[in-house]
C-alpha cells in the first residue's frame, strides 16, 4: 500500500497528519511519500481531487481524505488490507 501525503507549508494538519502515519508504519508495512503542495507533482494531484485542506491524503492513488487525518478510518483500512500489524 502507497500512502500520498500533499502538505503545504505551515500547516499544523500536515504536521498531525504524518506524525500520525509515522507511528501507524512503525507497526504496519506501507509506503509514505511526502509531496510539497508546490512542487509540479503536488500542483497535478491538487488539481485532481480539488481538495479544500491539506493534507490531502491518497491511498493507492485515489483520495483518502483533507485536512485532518481521519485516524480510525485509516486503521480499518489497514486491516481491511491485511496490514493490521
Amino acid at each position: 500500500m502507497r500512502v500520498t501525503v500533499v502538505e503545504s507549508e505551515a500547516c499544523h494538519f500536515c504536521e498531525d497528519a504524518l506524525a500520525a502515519l509515522s507511528g501507524f508504519a512503525q507497526d504496519h508495512e506501507f509506503a509514505l511519500d511526502v509531496v510539497d503542495i508546490r512542487s509540479q507533482t503536488g500542483q497535478a494531484l491538487v488539481q485532481r481531487h480539488r481538495p479544500s485542506l491539506t493534507p490531502l491524503v491518497l491511498v493507492d492513488g485515489e483520495f483518502f481524505s483533507q485536512g485532518r487525518l481521519p485516524r480510525r478510518k485509516f486503521a480499518k483500512l489497514l486491516t481491511a488490507r491485511g496490514l493490521d500489524g
